[in-house]
């Protein structure tokens, strides 16, 4: 029986860059798990094992590797940064009961730590925060320190300064201890000495420190009444105060040092082990009905009670289907039957191994607290749950943003589609926010996926890592329609031939509806004009049509139905009939409610020099863009602006030629808008054109 009190289930994230990677590979060397440090930018990380993130220097995939410090054993899993890549941080977050979130000392807080940032609050996970790269020109700890504040919203707790910054950074000032780490210039993390604190930060260090003690003492009354009363409370009781601030989210821990100078990494690892909560201490994962609604009941964190556990994870490899599991409650042992409480199917438990990244240790058995993989499942999916047959119930399940950006493949040879359904059924299972379908016109295969870059990398897999050679099609734009009018309208239909005929009228409103509000139906029939039994196909019928607009075929979103009221005959009316009625209807009223088409606008955030500003805004304005703010940096300016998707393609080159490529930018799905008229006119066209070159 394992002490669950000594796990600890950590994800490292950030924006992409920041250095998670590098802070994830000196936790290993730290660790004794890799005795050879690899570098991300020689394309030699341990955790970034797809030839895809070797290349781009990127981590695309999370990585799940175990480690042990000062007797405590660490899950570590290394998300990517990249915003066509959050579904992986937002789903490793649901897995996970503490965080470090790593930050640029230059870069600051940027786009994509707002948005993991964002993620993490709303899975109520504890962090605490590194901030990376103080060896970096134009590295500003305190700056960052500050943003965290302003840009987050968040309380940091700094626990540390910095001895010098940018080229003279050489250790830091652990505030609880008064002691200074300072190491020597050999980048072996081993080589430090632990001084008393430099004579000229005597001062700042006195003033920082009492900051951290006042903001701790703040979540425990006692130890609030001892410090007002002049007595600082012992060692372990400011820790303690420290550790149920985190796990509340009162404050987050601020450390400081530069992964890749191996400096600043061992304090890191012991306020993970001090300050982040372990599996036991985290609020359980709530039991949920099929509809995905709470029962009231929960997992509880314990080896004895039933198996509960996600699958969070799937992931192909050389050795076949890896299913990434979280073990709530319960043991898992080889050759045990579960089951898949989504699909009602059981399976059988084959080999259960611990990841190394990409290395792997055998294990006979599992239990509450542990992240583990499981080879060769069958049908088990992200998301899905795996519990005890006798006793079967569901967690709560991920939710994964719908993709706005497709492209349509097809095979370059005959034989190669068989091939391409395999490998893309494959990338399915791995990745839920890339999804396929079949045009049903064309036959073509297409892919949707959250950006260009995201389509980008899975071609690249379909043709390197599956040997799938295809041809892609130009991307195409995830537009919308929706109406502008109410109208009040009534539809019969009828139809007589021979024996009993079929006939359903409904008098019905389709009105405009909130934006984001989707499809929504509401039956106002009082006295049985039309039977209740009729009102779902109605409902279902309106919603099926739904998926085809009037004006160029794109899914309509946004629309109200009410049913007022219609008539039955008692021989003649059916649930087909009204369904039919539904359909008429639609096809009679959307072309008279000012029918319109909606693009995806996307909130872009972009980073120029300051000298390219006036270039950068006047591209975007030539785009669409509606520019929201401005902010200088140290560095440069961000410049926040909200886009239409149709008009970012191929917007880094274009942004890497304005700014002699040093500006960088990321963008993730906001809302839909109206398409301006000429613009909805060249769109309906295309569709036309496309359809009519099918035929």
């Amino acid at each position: 029986m394992t002490d669950l009190s000594k796990y600890r289930n950590i994800g490292i994230f950030a924006h992409v860059d920041a250095g998670k990677t590098t802070t994830t590979e000196r936790i290993l060397s730290l660790t004794g798990k890799i005795h050879k440090i690899g570098e991300v930018h020689d394309g030699e990380a341990t955790t970034d094992f797809m030839e895809q993130e070797a290349e781009r220097g990127i981590t695309i995939q999370s990585a799940a590797v175990s480690a042990f410090w000062k007797d405590h054993r660490m899950n570590i899993i290394d998300t990517p940064g990249h915003v066509d890549f959050t579904v992986e941080v937002y789903r490793s977050l649901k897995v996970l009961d503490g965080g470090v979130g790593v930050f640029c000392a230059s870069g600051g807080v940027e786009p994509q730590s707002e948005t993991n940032w964002r993620y993490a609050n709303e899975s109520e996970v504890a962090r605490i925060i590194f901030v990376n790269k103080l060896d970096r020109i134009g590295a500003d700890f305190y700056r960052v320190v500050k943003q965290v504040e302003d840009v987050l919203g968040a309380n940091p707790l700094v626990m540390v300064l910095p001895i010098g910054t940018e080229d003279n950074f050489t250790g830091v000032v652990d505030l609880l201890t008064r002691k200074a780490w300072v190491w020597d210039g050999s980048d072996d993390p081993m080589n430090y000495e632990i001084q008393d604190v430099p004579a000229d930060m005597v001062d700042q260090v006195e003033e920082w420190r009492e900051k951290l003690i006042e903001t701790a003492v703040e979540v425990d009354d006692e130890a609030m009444e001892q410090y007002l009363e002049g007595n600082e409370p012992d060692m372990d009781t400011i820790k303690a105060c420290i550790r149920k601030g985190t796990r509340e989210l009162t404050f987050f821990p601020t450390y400081t040092g530069s992964a890749f100078k191996n400096k600043g990494i061992q304090l890191v690892l012991d306020a993970v082990v001090d300050y982040l909560p372990n599996p036991v201490e985290v609020d359980p994962q709530p039991e949920t009905d099929e509809e995905g609604n709470e029962t009231g009941k929960f997992a509880i964190v314990d080896p004895e009670k039933p198996l509960r556990a996600l699958a969070f994870k799937i992931m192909d490899d050389r050795y076949g289907a890896l299913t990434f599991i979280r073990i709530y409650s319960g043991k898992l042992e080889k050759g045990m039957t579960v089951l898949n409480s989504v699909t009602g199917k059981t399976e059988r438990i084959g080999r259960i191994v611990e990841m190394s990244a990409d290395d792997r240790i055998e294990l006979d058995s599992a239990q509450a607290g542990d992240i583990v993989a499981v080879l060769g499942m069958k049908n088990v999916q992200t998301g899905h749950t795996l519990c005890d047959p006798k006793d079967p119930a569901i967690l709560e399940p991920m939710v994964f943003p719908d993709p706005v950006i497709s492209i349509a493949v097809s095979p370059k040879d005959k034989g190669g589609s068989e091939k391409m359904g395999i490998a893309i059924g494959k990338m399915v299972a791995e990745d839920p926010s890339f999804r396929v379908e079949t045009d049903e016109d064309s036959g073509e295969t297409i892919l949707k996926g959250m950006g260009e870059l995201h389509l980008d990398i899975k071609i690249d897999i379909l043709k390197r890592t599956h040997g799938v050679d295809v041809e892609v099609g130009k991307p195409q734009v995830a537009y919308r329609e929706t109406i502008t009018q109410r109208v009040e309208d009534s539809y019969t239909h009828k139809k007589q031939s021979g024996g009993s005929g079929q006939f359903g009228k409904i008098d019905y409103v389709i009105e405009p509806n909130e934006p984001g509000s989707g499809y929504e139906f509401e039956s106002k029939v009082t006295g049985g004009n039309v039977p209740r039994e009729y009102w779902p196909a109605i409902e279902k019928a309106f919603g099926r049509m739904m998926e085809k607009g009037v004006l160029a075929g794109f899914p309509v979103l946004d629309v109200k139905v009410t049913l007022m009221d219609g008539a039955y005959h008692a021989v003649d009316s059916s649930a087909m009939a009204f369904e039919l009625a539904a359909n008429g209807a639609f096809r009679q009223t959307m072309p008279k409610a000012g029918p319109q088409l909606i693009e995806p606008i996307m909130k872009v955030d972009i980073f120029t020099p300051e000298d390219h500003v006036g270039d950068v805004i006047g591209d975007m304005n030539r785009r669409r863009g509606m520019i929201k703010s401005q902010e200088p940096g140290p560095t440069g300016v961000r410049i926040k602006v909200d886009a239409p998707l149709a008009e970012m393609f191929g917007y880094i080159g274009d942004l890497r030629t304005m700014t002699s490529g040093r500006g960088q930018f990321s963008m993730e799905f906001s809302h839909y808008m109206p398409c301006p008229k000429n613009v909805a006119e060249e769109v309906i066209k295309e569709v036309k054109e496309r359809e009519a070159a099918k035929k």
